[in-house]
């Protein structure tokens, strides 16, 4: 691992500089398409696990979400054309002579996921799941009479005979060369966009206020102390009467997330603007059957939204990897950014510097062993190279548990 570390990384503490960031809510189209790509890939791995004691090759991160149609009105809000999630990647479809039911556990998962993420939509009529599946192998599987026999053989990718036919438990290897990036600790007005819209989000205020959907997506500009908010809120049509009704709540959601954006950033002038496409002479506005704009023309595709912390930040390092639905075991497109993470956070924890981590695979190199590890620090000086090696170096060899937390759920990738 060659180790480069560099100073003048603009701490995210400082009241000086400007901030862009955007976050796109649970209920958003590409929220709900990474979620469903990962929902999958975790239901999957744990079949895989449970019925052959290794997770088999598989990617579903090419999968999107095709909106529907809806009927809304005040008072009324149905669905009138199917939500379609077409599951687009590779898995394995059998060990050996043990067939996978990949059908059942792809469209299992992708109902469940969206029933959680969208209760007022009801999965098993408006919900198609459309499984784009394939066992190809990629590129480098030459055709030679003698390759299919060998053991690990690149053409066994997908049809392996045993576990044996997994070249990972022969020697773990990045499969891509690729970069993960990460940084922390995060800004004012990334914190603001993370925590407005996982409060606005939460069970606790959907609860208490069951007429605003999920589908809510912050832009958070700052220019030194002085913050701005532009957020959209959707609001349930049948929990929503009459256009006075929706105007009312639509200023009390200002209200609640500006209340709520004062709580954060106590020493920023903060300024909160909701709906701001709404056009109640027509009447045009954000309303919904199910909270979510996938219930009518809209689309979501994995990797288009939120970055792995949750957040697109304009002005942040950041990857363009679709972090969801890749293969927990050794996709370094999603390893690899979730340790850039941990690495950060270390970092800043031992040294109190605000740090940017890139990670830098090789194809087939070991996956322990990133091939370049470069990180920038604020203040004068560079964190010492033998530091950044050694956290590092512990970061990947706890690959473990973060593929563990993955397969809990536990560790967002989106």
């Amino acid at each position: 691992m060659d180790v480069t570390t560099t100073a003048g990384l603009t701490a995210a503490s400082a009241l000086l500089g400007v901030e862009v960031v955007e976050r796109k809510g649970a209920g958003h189209p590409d929220t709900l398409a990474d979620g469903t790509a990962e929902a999958i890939s975790r239901a999957y791995s744990r079949y895989c696990l449970e019925e052959f004691g290794a997770i088999l090759h598989h990617n579903t991160d090419k999968t999107s979400l095709l909106g529907g149609a809806a009927d809304v009105r005040f008072g009324h809000g149905e669905l009138t054309a199917p939500v379609q999630v077409l599951v687009n990647g590779r898995i394995t479809a059998a060990l050996g002579d043990h067939a996978i039911p990949v059908a059942d556990i792809v469209t299992t998962a992708a109902r469940d996921y969206l029933a959680g993420a969208l209760p007022l939509l009801d999965v098993a009529r408006w919900v198609d799941v459309r499984p784009r599946l394939t066992q190809a192998s990629s590129p480098g599987a030459v055709s030679d009479p003698g390759a299919a026999a060998r053991e690990a053989s690149r053409q066994r990718w997908f049809a392996p005979r045993t576990l044996d036919d997994l070249a990972e438990r022969h020697r773990m290897f990045s499969n891509d060369t690729s970069a993960g990036v990460a940084y922390w600790p995060l800004g004012i007005a990334e914190q603001l966009a993370l925590h407005v819209e996982e409060q606005l989000t939460s069970e606790a205020f959907r609860a208490e206020h069951p007429y605003y959907g999920t589908d809510i997506k912050l832009m958070v500009v700052r220019h030194g102390p002085r913050v701005q908010l532009t957020v959209c809120v959707p609001q349930i049509a049948r929990e929503t009467p009459d256009l006075d009704t929706y105007i009312a709540r639509r200023t009390q959601a200002r209200d609640l997330i500006t209340h709520l954006a004062s709580t954060i950033a106590p020493e920023h002038h903060l300024t909160v603007s909701v709906n701001t496409r709404d056009d109640d002479s027509r009447p045009e506005l954000y309303l919904t059957a199910t909270g979510s704009s996938i219930e009518s023309g809209d689309e979501g595709v994995v990797g288009r939204g939120n970055r792995a912390n949750g957040l697109i930040s304009m002005l942040r390092p950041w990857s363009a990897e679709g972090v969801s639905g890749k293969n927990p075991v050794y996709h370094v497109g999603k390893l690899y950014n979730l340790a850039a993470a941990e690495a950060a956070r270390r970092l800043h924890e031992e040294t109190g510097l605000d740090c940017a981590v890139a990670l830098v695979s090789q194809s087939g190199r070991d996956l322990t062993d990133p091939w370049q590890a470069i990180v920038q620090s604020s203040g004068p000086n560079p964190i010492g190279n033998a530091h950044v090696r050694q956290v590092i170096a512990d970061v990947m060899g706890d690959l473990g548990t973060l593929r563990d937390q993955l397969l809990d759920g536990k560790l967002a990738t989106a």
